[in-house]
Order: C-alpha cells, then structure tokens, then sequence
C-alpha cells in the first residue's frame, strides 16, 4: 500500500466499506467526505490502477454500470496498513 495515493488509500477504504458499489456511489463517498466534487476523470483511472495492482476487482452488472470489490490483497493490504498504524496511533488516542 506504500505506493498508493491518498486517494487511492481512500478508494479502498470506501469500496471494503460497500456491498459492492458502482462508480457513482464511491464517488459519492467520497464528495462527502472531501467536501468537493470527484471528477470521473480522477476517480475512473484511480479506480482502474487499483485494479491493475491487484488490490480490487471490477465485476459489471450491467453494460453501463459496473461495480468494485476488495481482492484478497487488497483486504489484506488494509488489514496490515490497519497494524501499522496501530503502533503509532493507540486506540484511545485523542485529537
């Protein structure tokens, strides 16, 4: 996960969060949570290298729409990025 983007870390976050979503509804998430818009020419090709790296799989539930969900990889990248902050950020840790 070390060569991801921000972003990208981002995109995986949202995709183990949602059954499956389509395009739209990551993008939705992840407008809500950056308080701007997400162009598709930002989110598609992010979405398409994570793809390629093997972190999430694209399925198509239709001819428009197609939908994304976690690799093994990709959960286990989470897992070990999930441990590696753990040792520098405790659980009761206040902002």
């Amino acid at each position: 996960m070390y060569d991801l983007t921000g972003f990208q870390r981002d995109l995986l976050y949202v995709i183990a969060g949602l059954e499956e979503p389509h395009g739209l509804a990551i993008k939705d998430e992840l407008e809500a949570y950056y308080e701007k818009e997400i162009h598709h020419g930002r989110l598609y090709p992010n979405l398409d290298t994570l793809v390629e790296k093997g972190l999430v799989d694209k399925g198509q539930r239709d001819r428009r729409t197609n939908y994304y969900t976690l690799t093994r990889r990709g959960r286990r990248e989470i897992k070990a990025r999930d441990e590696w902050e753990a040792e520098y950020v405790p659980e009761d840790f206040e902002a």
